[in-house]
Order: C-alpha cells, then sequence, then structure tokens
C-alpha cells in the first residue's frame, strides 16, 4: 500500500502568496513557488517574504519603491541587514502581518488603504518599522483627521430633577452610576408628618453626558437607569 501524502497548510494573507488561488498553500506548494521565485530569467523578480508566519509574494521593484526603506535593503542583500530565510526561501520578518498588508499596497499601488477593523495606528508602527517616509506621513495625516473628527463631535448633557426624602437622600447618591453625575440639591420644606417627625423634601439634580457618535447615533440612558428613576416614583424633566 503506497502512503497517503499530507499536505500541510500554510496560512494565506490577502494579496500574499497564493493569492487567487482560492486556497491555502501546503508546504511543498509554497516551496515550489520559491523555486520559481529563485530561478533567473522573467520570474526572478519575484520575491516572497515570510512577515510573522504568514507568506507575501511580490516583485522586487515593489519592494524597492523607497530607496531608505528596510524592504530596499533587502532586496539589495545588504550584507549590513541581518536577513535570515525559512526553509522554503523566503525571507523571515518578524512582525505582524496583520499590519503588513496595508503597507505592501501602498507599495505597491501608491494609496493608503485600511479596512475599517485594521487601526491606524498599527500600520504606522509598521510605516516606521519598514522606515517608507512617504507613508508615514500619510497615517499620521489620517490619524490626525480621524482624532479631529472625533473631538469635533457634540456632548449633550441629560438633567434630570428627583425628589426624594431626607432619609432617602444617601441612599440615593450613593447608589448613583452609569455615569449619573450628582449636580445639586434643593430643600422644598417638610411636607410629610410621620408621628412627632417632620420629614424634609429635597430636589435632587444629577446629570449625565450623551455623546454623539461619527456616525450619527446617540447613546441613550440605560434601562437600569430609567427603571431606578421610576421606582423613586418622581417625575424627572430633561434638557440639553
Amino acid at each position: 500500500m503506497m502512503a497517503e501524502n499530507r499536505c500541510e497548510l500554510l496560512p494565506l494573507a490577502p494579496g500574499g502568496l497564493g493569492a487567487g488561488l482560492g486556497t491555502s498553500l501546503c508546504r511543498r506548494c509554497s516551496a515550489g513557488l520559491g523555486a520559481l521565485a529563485q530561478r533567473p530569467g522573467s520570474v526572478s523578480k519575484w520575491v516572497r517574504l515570510n512577515v510573522g508566519g504568514t507568506y507575501f509574494l511580490t516583485t522586487r521593484q515593489t519592494l524597492c519603491r523607497d530607496p531608505k526603506s528596510f524592504l530596499y535593503r533587502l532586496c539589495q542583500a545588504d550584507p549590513d541587514l541581518d536577513s535570515d530565510k525559512d526553509e522554503t526561501g523566503a525571507y523571515l520578518i518578524d512582525r505582524d502581518p496583520t499590519y503588513f498588508g496595508p503597507v505592501l499596497n501602498y507599495l505597491r499601488h501608491g494609496k493608503l488603504v485600511i479596512n475599517k477593523d485594521i487601526a491606524e495606528e498599527g500600520v504606522l508602527e509598521e510605516a516606521e518599522f519598514y522606515n517608507i517616509t512617504s507613508l508615514i506621513k500619510l497615517v499620521k495625516d489620517k490619524i490626525r483627521e480621524r482624532d479631529s473628527r472625533t473631538s469635533q463631535v457634540p456632548v449633550k448633557h441629560v438633567y434630570r430633577v428627583l425628589q426624594c426624602q431626607e432619609e432617602e437622600l444617601t441612599q440615593m447618591v450613593s447608589t448613583m452610576s452609569d455615569g449619573w453625575k450628582f449636580e445639586q440639591l434643593v430643600s422644598i420644606g417638610s411636607s410629610y408628618n410621620y408621628g412627632s417627625e417632620d420629614q424634609a423634601e429635597f430636589l435632587c439634580v444629577v446629570s449625565k453626558e450623551l455623546h454623539n457618535s461619527p456616525y450619527g447615533t446617540t447613546s441613550e440612558p440605560s434601562e437600569k437607569a430609567k427603571s431606578d428613576d421610576e421606582d423613586t416614583g418622581h417625575e424627572g424633566n430633561d434638557s440639553d
């Protein structure tokens, strides 16, 4: 009986080694592509990178866009650059492949494209590591633009006026949560008489900040805050 050949699959990255094949590459297939990359002739322009365990396939021309970058020096076999290769012949780079994708795509087409689930700060770290000066400037500008939009988001203040008796006051203030803050206490005299003791009544003013998101939605008071207000049995009013 012939032994069954099994492939050990390697992870793929968007735009990396094996892009467009619709499947993962096994180690043997990856090594085959490595041999192609090292053959003389038209295919010698291809370079494979192993970034944090994920393979990327690109051209020397792409990696040499910035002559001051780490990747340029890698392609030029800079003797001062300590670079190793794995068993498939790919250059080993101990960095996060998630953030390398936008860096490589920038070198390919000169545009900064970052998916919503990727932090700009992570891409900036990689751009600085690879010393791609034009990309560093673009990412910093994008971060400043994002922070500027966030700082311009208006903040609303919601106020509530709660009526309570003196014996309820301490408990009510100590149990406030969900962002509510005590603002003011106004005495409205004594309206209740229990035996020989008068119970002083107060109006307690509390507030909470409601931040509008950049997408136009506004957070609402939590259900806990609403139920606490209802359980108190008093009316409240909201105002900006």
